[in-house]
């Protein structure tokens, strides 16, 4: 393939690239933005392998590589729930940090010989901020996944000192960059460039285990975001355009949705940086006459019951979490949506920007039961109507739907918007037990008048309210 053509192609997967994120922006459209991105990645695979700058030699040694890695890939697609589809996108960030690492030192050592003057000096900042972007992405994100898959605590880890340190880590990697940038051999920079990768993994492990469990879908868009950027200073090293165009794609639309999903819990990017959100935070002081527990009392309600609640309903509102999600209960809940509405019962979903484990998780869930996306509505769509809804109904959600963030300025979540369910006539939560959510704080709403707790397992307590709707 001529020089020219591989330009062609790497347009053309440009342009492609840019249809994909167009489409994944919503639901209706994500198959068509997934197909863009098949399509324009297999282009660029293909522009890649069989252009001017690989020789035939290579070429068995890249296919035998790309059968490996598409096999693992294909493996995981069909066998990895989608439970657990958090913790693979944040595995599969830190291959593309582990990737940006592994290029820079390969790039340092293969081409820097061959370059002096401005052309080395510019190469070598270029290979110094890859594999330092690269870096952080690899640990922060195994960090995640560790987090997401439940093998790490969500507590956030705080150490004494924590921004201190990061601040001397960061002097440290300057100092060193300049020495790197000095250097007269490859063997003379090798150190200091392995001293800066060394760092830049224990911060990438330092920042992720100071962040607690309730900002852990602004991590993985985070993680996002430092991924492209990885694969953008990849570009630079290997001076591919289509990398460094497909990478600051990647970076800035995760930097985005990082921007979204902060203002979605009333955060700002730095003070998620600076960790302890979520984690569980200390009881307030108790006054004088004063109680630590919120006062009512549950009040439980069995299959039966909810099933009669919402039978007798007008307007239904159903707001998943990451509890029907483990119970893989979206399918009965599309079935007991779709009886409900043939019965004339105006049955719709509200979706908390950080529902779930990751940005979207609730309505990839909703929409593989085809629940259809014109129900689905995003919580500042649907606010505004719980006052006029007879029942809302809680699928294993907590923290989203927790009054406290509106009444209580003490509270962990305090100014984080909320689902304000408790508004309707009647709330059902279902729930396996009265343990805290994610973020460690206990929730009101379970003991206001007008709340049911519906406990147990959410996919077996729901086929029971489904046969007492037949029935």
């Amino acid at each position: 393939m001529s020089e020219s053509l591989a330009t062609v192609s790497y347009i053309g997967a440009t342009i492609l690239f840019i249809l994909s994120l167009g489409g994944l922006s919503s639901p209706a459209t994500s198959r068509r933005g997934n197909l863009y991105g098949m399509i324009g990645m297999a282009l660029a695979v293909l522009a890649t392998v069989f252009g001017p700058r690989v020789t035939a030699a290579g070429i068995p040694w890249i296919i035998g590589a790309m059968v490996v890695g598409g096999s693992v890939g294909f493996y995981a697609a069909r066998t990895v729930q989608m439970t657990q589809m958090p913790e693979l996108v944040a595995l599969m960030h830190s291959l593309v940090g582990l990737a940006a690492v592994l290029v820079g030192y390969a790039s340092y050592i293969d081409t820097s010989i061959q370059l002096a003057g401005a052309e080395k000096a510019i190469h070598e900042v270029e290979v110094y901020i890859g594999i330092l972007i690269g870096a952080v992405t690899l640990s922060g994100s195994l960090i995640a996944f560790g987090k997401l898959s439940g093998k790490i605590g969500g507590k956030p880890l705080l150490l004494p000192g924590r921004h201190f340190l990061n601040l001397i880590g960061l002097l440290v990697v300057i100092w060193f960059g300049k020495v790197f940038l000095g250097a007269h051999s490859v063997d003379a920079g090798m150190m200091p460039l392995i001293v800066m990768t060394v760092i830049a993994l224990l911060f990438g492990i330092h920042m992720v285990m100071a962040i607690g469990g309730a900002d852990m879908p602004v991590v993985v868009s985070m993680l996002n975001s430092y991924s492209g950027w990885a694969a953008a200073a990849t570009g630079f090293m290997l001076n591919n355009d289509l990398l460094i165009v497909t990478g600051a794609l990647v970076g800035s639309s995760g930097a985005i949705l990082s921007y979204i999903m902060c203002q979605a819990m009333n955060r700002n990017f730095i003070s998620v940086i600076a960790g302890g959100f979520g984690g569980g935070a200390p009881a307030k002081k108790v006054g004088a006459g004063e109680t630590a527990e919120p006062q009512g009392e549950v009040v439980p309600v069995n299959a039966i019951e909810t099933a009669e609640l919402l039978r007798e309903a007008k307007s239904v509102i159903i707001v998943p979490g990451y509890g029907m999600a483990v119970a893989q209960a979206q399918h009965t809940v599309f079935e007991i949506t779709k009886h409900l509405r043939e019965k004339g019962v105006n049955v719709r979903f509200g979706i908390h920007p950080v529902a779930g484990r990751m940005p979207g998780h609730m309505n990839v869930l909703l929409a593989e039961a085809k629940v259809p996306y014109d129900i689905v509505m995003e919580m500042d769509e649907i606010n505004e109507d719980f006052p006029d809804t007879d029942v809302t109904m809680v699928i294993g959600a907590n923290d989203i739907v927790n009054p406290s963030a509106q009444d209580d300025p003490g509270s962990p979540i305090a100014g984080m918007p909320v689902l304000e369910v408790w508004k309707a006539k009647t709330s059902i939560v279902m729930k396996r037990s009265m343990a805290s959510g994610y973020a460690g704080v206990d929730n009101p709403l379970f003991y206001k008048e007008n709340n049911r707790m519906l406990f147990g397992d959410a996919k077996k307590m729901l086929d029971e309210v489904l046969v007492a709707l037949k029935s």
